[in-house]
Parts: C-alpha cells; sequence; structure tokens
C-alpha cells in the first residue's frame, strides 16, 4: 500500500485541541452582502492562520482498485489541500471518491463497475472523519455486479440511506456549466442531490417515486406494444401511487428551493457587484398553487386525466416531477439561451456558495468544499471571489494543473499533494 506519510505538526494543548474543534457559529443574518465587503460579511471572519480546522474534516481516505488507483492512502493534514498533477493523472477521482462518501452519486459516472479497475471485482473506499459528534470510519464497497455495501464504524448498514448524512460535501467542477446550459434533466439532478443531503429521507422519496414511474411505463408500453385493452383498474393503481409519491418529491423540490433562490441571488449580486439579478424558479410539471400535500395529489390526478390519451399514444408517462424545470433567469433574461460566459460562470459560483451556505445552514457543521479544476473555467477576478471566500472556513480539496492561480498565503496555508498515474505524494515527480 502506498501511504501518504503525515508530516510532524506541533504538539497542541489541550485548549488548543478544543479549540481545534470548536464550532464557528454564525447565524443567516450574517450570511448577506454588507457595504463594507464584497463577500457576504460571514465570509470576512478571521485571517487564514487564526481560524480552526472546520467542524466536519475529513482525516483521511483509503482507495483500493478504485478508478487508477490501485492501493493509496491520503491523510488531509490541512483544511486545504492542493492536489497537482497535469490532466488524466488522477486528481478528480479522488474528489469522485468524496463526493461517492458524501451522496452515493458520482456526477461522472452512473455505472459502478466503470469505477472498478478491471480485472478486479471490487473497489473500496474507506475513510476516516472528524466532527464535533466524534471520529467516525465510513466506508463503501463497489462491485462489479452492480450490488453496493456500506459501512459505518465497521458495522455494515441494511439501508444505504442511513448512510447518507454522515459527510457533507459541495463539489464544484467545469461540468457544472451544463447546469445553465444543459437540459432540464441536468438541473433536476443537481436538486435532488443536494436534498439528499439536506434531508437524507429524501433518497427513499425519490426511489419510491423512479420505482412507480418504471412500473407505470412498463404497463402504458406492454398496452401499447400487445394493443391489450386497457384495465382501468390497474392504471388506477398506479395513478394513485404515482400522485402520492410525486407530491412528496415536488414539495421537498419546493421549499428547498425557496431557501435556496434568495441565498444564491445574494451572492450573484456579491460578485456581479449588484448589477444583475438572478431569479431561480421552480416550475413543476404538475401546477403549484399552495405546498399541501392533498392540493397537490389532486392536481397530478386531474392532469394525468387531462393527458391519458397522449400518454396511452405515447406509451409513457408524461406527468410528474421527472418532467420539472428549474428556471435561471438573469434580469429577466433566460440565462440557458442568452446569458454570456461570464454571465453563466458567475451564476454556477453563486449556486455553489449558496449550496455551501445553506447545507451549512441546515446540518450545522460546514461542509466540504470539492473544487474539480475550476479555476481554469473562472477568470481572476472570480478566482479571487471563490479563493477569498472559502479561506480556512471550509475544508477544500481542489485539484489544479500548476500552482501560479495561488497566492503566497493561499500556498503557505494550504497542504500540497502531487498525483501521477495514480499516485498521490507530498514532493513532485
Amino acid at each position: 500500500m502506498r501511504e501518504m506519510r503525515k508530516q510532524p505538526t506541533p504538539n497542541p494543548s489541550q485548549e488548543g485541541n478544543r479549540q481545534a474543534r470548536e464550532r464557528i457559529i454564525i447565524t443567516a443574518s450574517c450570511l448577506l452582502p454588507s457595504a463594507s465587503c464584497l463577500l457576504p460579511s460571514a465570509f470576512c471572519l478571521l485571517p487564514p492562520a487564526s481560524c480552526p480546522l472546520p467542524a466536519m474534516y475529513l482525516k483521511s481516505i483509503h482507495l483500493r482498485h478504485f478508478r487508477n488507483y490501485y492501493d493509496q492512502k491520503v491523510e488531509f493534514t490541512a483544511a486545504k489541500t492542493i492536489l497537482v498533477g497535469n490532466n488524466a493523472q488522477g486528481k478528480s477521482n479522488l474528489l469522485e471518491a468524496v463526493e461517492l462518501l458524501a451522496t452515493l452519486r458520482s456526477h461522472r459516472m452512473a455505472r459502478d463497475r466503470d469505477l472498478i479497475q478491471e480485472e478486479e471485482p471490487a473497489a473500496q473506499i474507506n475513510a476516516s472523519l472528524e466532527r464535533d459528534s466524534g471520529v467516525s470510519d465510513l466506508s463503501i464497497t463497489l462491485r462489479r455486479n452492480g450490488r453496493r455495501s456500506v459501512a459505518f464504524n465497521g458495522e455494515s448498514l441494511r439501508r444505504q440511506m442511513d448512510f447518507l448524512g454522515v459527510l457533507n460535501a459541495v463539489q464544484f467542477s467545469s461540468l457544472d456549466l451544463e447546469l445553465v446550459r444543459g437540459s432540464p434533466e441536468i438541473r433536476r439532478n443537481w436538486l435532488d442531490t443536494l436534498l439528499v443531503q439536506l434531508e437524507p429521507v429524501y433518497a427513499h422519496i425519490l426511489h419510491q417515486y423512479n420505482q412507480v414511474l418504471r412500473q407505470r411505463n412498463a404497463y402504458l408500453k406492454k398496452i401499447q406494444d400487445t394493443e391489450q385493452k386497457l384495465q382501468q383498474s390497474q392504471l388506477a393503481i398506479w395513478d394513485a401511487q404515482l400522485a402520492t409519491t410525486g407530491t412528496r418529491v415536488i414539495r421537498r423540490r419546493d421549499r428547498a428551493l425557496a431557501r435556496l433562490a434568495p441565498l444564491a441571488a445574494a451572492w450573484h449580486a456579491s460578485i456581479s457587484g449588484s448589477t444583475e439579478v438572478l431569479q431561480i424558479t421552480y416550475t413543476p410539471n404538475v401546477p403549484l398553487q399552495q405546498n399541501q400535500q392533498e392540493e397537490i395529489q389532486q392536481a397530478f390526478l386531474t392532469k394525468i386525466q387531462q393527458r391519458a390519451v397522449a400518454e396511452m399514444y405515447r406509451g409513457t408517462t408524461l406527468v410528474g416531477p421527472h418532467r420539472d424545470e428549474v428556471e435561471l433567469t438573469i434580469n429577466q433574461t433566460p440565462a440557458r439561451q442568452y446569458g454570456s460566459q461570464g454571465q453563466q460562470r458567475t451564476l454556477v459560483l453563486a449556486l455553489k456558495l449558496a449550496e455551501l451556505q445553506l447545507i451549512e445552514e441546515v446540518v450545522k457543521e460546514s461542509p466540504l468544499l470539492l473544487l474539480d479544476d475550476v479555476l481554469a473555467e473562472l477568470d481572476p477576478y472570480r478566482q479571487n471571489q471563490l479563493l477569498d471566500t472559502i479561506q480556512d472556513r471550509f475544508q477544500t480539496l481542489i485539484t489544479t494543473t500548476h500552482l501560479s492561480s495561488f497566492d503566497s498565503q493561499w500556498l503557505k496555508s494550504s497542504q500540497i499533494l502531487y498525483v501521477h498515474k495514480g499516485e498521490i505524494s507530498t514532493s513532485d515527480f
């Protein structure tokens, strides 16, 4: 096993240990932009040298047969870790492993077998995480047949949902520009990933809905292909289940965006110098007059009846949250069609900073921030905005091909690791 040797550090006093674990409590009102600071005032707190480690701190990670890592352990010794290396060396793979620990999802790959080294039956991700409640050991095993297993402190968990919420992280990569430019499905997946971290039970709710949706689609397709007579009683069962589970999805998406939208708008105004106004609008496929279970379910069933003929003709479900949209506008103009590249990058940066803030408000601890070669996508002004915001407030893992984007203070307070062909070292290769 290739193992990182932890650099020697001074032995802190008992009081120092306590302070390193102590949480910086900040009220929501402090998280709005102030006239005296270009960035939201909560992030103009302390110089990096005096900031304690974040309350949520990934101490180490151990990868076996994951992507291009054969057997690699890394210990994180600072609040900021810079992973340096050429493209296709494994920097993004390490961040992807952390993302899996947080969300059980990869935004880069849908199939587990694509994450496992060739000729290996399984891959494993182990990690040690420190939170206010203590140190925990996390483990995910990915198998080529698609069956996963997760463990917490050495104990296998029967339900993967119970693993969610242990580690929280926000990923920001060049692929996130598709949040603006891409299809509605990309924005739905982004919102669902955020919701899983805010409310882990949402993973179960979404799974229930998708299961009912698949079964209903299979029934409609069967009727279409075989020209069998429609059994209204059978379809009514699927309709009722679709409306019940779909309503739960809609209500939670609506609540999450209602909290996220003003935070993102505040960040966007700060970054753009208040020259632009960002609006985020949730447009559910089912009319949403008010966020009440009974009213939404009834509207759901009514729309299903209205689209019944079209569904039979097309052999698929046309009503439900799988067809929702999240609309992003800048100065009342759709950002997708008309936003410049600079505006789109500012928008995505505002969304990611709002994610960090909302997760922190909900879970009461600072999440990890994973920045995957994102500085290359930002101009110097936006780079400085992002780096000034981070400081030591969030544990941050950031990948780059060179160190020239960082000032001397950032480099001095960061752990610098070099990545080359699936190996990680404290010295350049």
